[in-house]
């Protein structure tokens, strides 16, 4: 006896679209196939008529309960929301899997703070979840801009043991971001020997990629020309900066032969540089945020600017038609959200360069508004919906075909 049989609805698999039974045991899909050939008596039977059947979608960009590093909440210790606030708002919006990242912190091994995160989640989500392994931790134990903690040489060499264990991704980023959030940037050195580790166990490095350089002149000169309010973040974190640091990051990635994951795309310059990389047959993935694709720097101005923004920045139309143009057409490979949930008035209590709150709370409408922005205006194809939202994100973290495919052996989700 089959559980569930869904019927009448289009079914998108990675061998096209069209109107196909697709039956469910267990937790498992166990059948895609004709109208009408599946006999075997059935508990259940979903009329999607009129509906487009999808895999569940993958988010795979979360913070839950990040200790919130931007001055004046930092100071009262807050933290973002937990994993169950996270995991429901994914699921109401039709995604079932969660990529959160596991924070190093000194004093701890690489895997330690995978088994951390583990704790902190299991049997408070509402989904399927899995983790980044993050190099360096956020500034944990008291580091500050001007005190922080080197990194060790022997957790770099852990980072082999981590891809094996089955979380292949890890993170880093190239720039602190601000001048008063705790240092969290890797140079260029130890980047790539990251990416020999990374490489050697075939995993993928995901990047924050911004030119500290340019992000930190822009911020003094911000600061000594009185014009520090939100609405000067792009200028702080511009297209140049993300040019520079994308191509910087790519040719490292040639030259250690590294798969790279290159997070929260904000500027016509950093899709560019993907496509450059893809075309010479480079595995360099992008992601780009819906809300990055959709509003500009001028939203900043509003009385709730702050709401709109997480680090990098919005920038212009040209961008986000850019963005647009790269999830329908590619070179983008995933549509995230940088999932950061807090209350509305910590999210509006910062309004400087410096201290405005990063995050976004919108993962419940991610696959919703890529439906509506993507296929409804832009005619992205529905094969094409499901590789951003899902298919992608499973093939670049390895949890493809058990996640993001409507194949017999895939998840039920």
């Amino acid at each position: 006896m089959l559980d569930l049989i869904i019927r009448g609805g289009q079914v998108v698999t990675p061998g096209g679209v069209g109107a196909w039974d697709v039956a469910v045991q267990g937790e498992r899909i166990v059948a895609v196939t004709q109208p009408g050939t599946l006999t075997r008596d059935v508990g259940r039977i979903i009329d999607a008529s009129g509906h487009v059947v999808i895999p569940g979608g993958i988010e795979p960009h979360a913070h839950a309960s990040l200790p919130l590093p931007y001055p004046g909440v930092r100071d009262q210790g807050l933290r973002a929301a937990p994993p169950d606030v996270i995991s429901k708002a994914c699921v109401f919006g039709g995604t079932t899997t969660v990529v959160d990242f596991a924070n190093w912190r000194p004093g701890i091994a690489l895997p330690q703070a995978i088994e951390e995160k583990d704790r902190l989640y299991r049997a408070h989500c509402y989904a399927d979840y899995t983790f980044h392994g993050v190099l360096v931790g956020m500034g944990t134990e008291g580091s500050t801009p001007e005190r922080a903690v080197a990194l060790p040489l022997e957790v770099i060499d852990q980072v082999p043991e981590l891809i094996q264990g089955g979380f292949t991704s890890v993170k880093v980023w190239t720039t602190n971001a601000t001048t008063k959030r705790p240092r969290q940037m890797m140079d260029m050195g130890h980047v790539a020997a990251v990416m020999e580790r990374v490489a050697a166990a075939g995993g993928v490095l995901a990047v924050h990629a911004e030119d500290e350089d340019v992000v930190m002149y822009m911020y003094r000169r911000l600061h000594a020309e009185g014009r520090t309010g939100t609405e000067f973040l792009h200028e702080a974190h511009n297209n140049l900066s993300e040019d520079l640091s994308f191509r910087r990051v790519i040719r490292l990635a040639e030259w250690t032969g590294t798969a790279v994951y290159l997070m929260h795309v904000s500027a016509k310059e950093g899709v560019q540089a993907i496509a450059e990389g893809r075309r010479r047959g480079l595995p360099i993935y992008g992601e780009t945020l819906h809300h990055y694709a959709t509003f500009t720097h001028e939203v900043y101005r509003e009385p709730d600017g702050p709401l709109y923004h997480t680090y990098p920045s919005l920038k212009f139309r040209e961008d986000g038609d850019a963005l647009w143009r790269g999830l329908v057409d590619g070179p983008l490979s995933t549509v995230a959200t940088d999932v950061l949930f807090c209350s509305r008035p910590v999210k509006l209590s910062g309004r400087t360069i410096e201290d405005t709150v990063g995050g976004n709370a919108a993962t419940e409408e991610r696959v919703g508004i890529t439906w509506t922005e993507g296929v409804a205006k832009r005619g992205m194809a529905l094969e094409r919906f499901v590789d951003v939202t899902s298919a992608n994100a499973a093939k670049i973290l390895g949890m493809y075909p058990r996640k993001g495919a409507l194949l017999p052996g895939s998840d039920a989700d």
